[in-house]
């Protein structure tokens, strides 16, 4: 299993813009859940939709903003991981929270210089050799996995989930004809 996939950085730049998009479609539809329906324990992989939708965060935190930039040691990522503020209880913590990965994510996307997405990096927590490029699949990854695990539990309560399709997501909106007009 030695291949790997390549991409440059503005198709980094474009998967993270990407994973954002869809995210906040999820986020949008799961805050529109009636009830206690957005944390209620579901039995899925973070338990409720809210649980799994900071867990997103969590890994794109993890893997995009401190281990891409080299911040991977036991110590900085106890720390990390200790930080209440990434275990948000409610949707102003969750919307704080949000802000602030995201935040540090395009500070990320924007620092990172050709050759970039090549440098080797290091999860305490893993063996083997991978890079940056690897960091941002494996956050990618990560985000339709569980993406897919709301998808699951939300059609079992037959909500439609939101589109979350690359093509779906990134295509620019028809230009709208104005009434009385002939097309051109």
């Amino acid at each position: 299993m030695g291949l790997a996939l390549g991409f440059p950085l503005d198709d980094a730049r474009a998967i993270v813009a990407y994973n954002r998009a869809v995210f906040d479609r999820f986020v949008r539809k799961v805050r529109k859940l009636p009830g206690n329906d957005a944390t209620r324990r579901r039995g899925i992989g973070h338990e409720s939709l809210f649980g799994t939708l900071v867990h997103i965060l969590n890994v794109q935190e993890v893997w995009l903003v401190y281990i891409a930039r080299g911040r991977n040691t036991d110590k900085e990522l106890g720390v990390l991981f200790d930080d209440p503020s990434r275990h948000p209880k409610d949707w102003a913590g969750f919307d704080a929270y949000a802000q602030r990965v995201w935040s540090e994510v395009d500070l990320t996307v924007r620092g990172l210089k050709p050759g970039g997405l090549n440098r080797p990096i290091k999860a305490f927590w893993m063996t083997g050799t991978y890079t940056v490029r690897d960091g941002f699949l494996r956050a990618t990854f990560e985000e339709a996995h569980h993406l897919g695990e709301i998808i699951g539990a939300l059609w079992q309560k037959d909500v439609e989930p939101p589109a979350m399709t690359w093509i779906e997501v990134r295509r620019r909106p028809a230009p709208t004809r104005s009434r009385g007009k002939a097309a051109p």
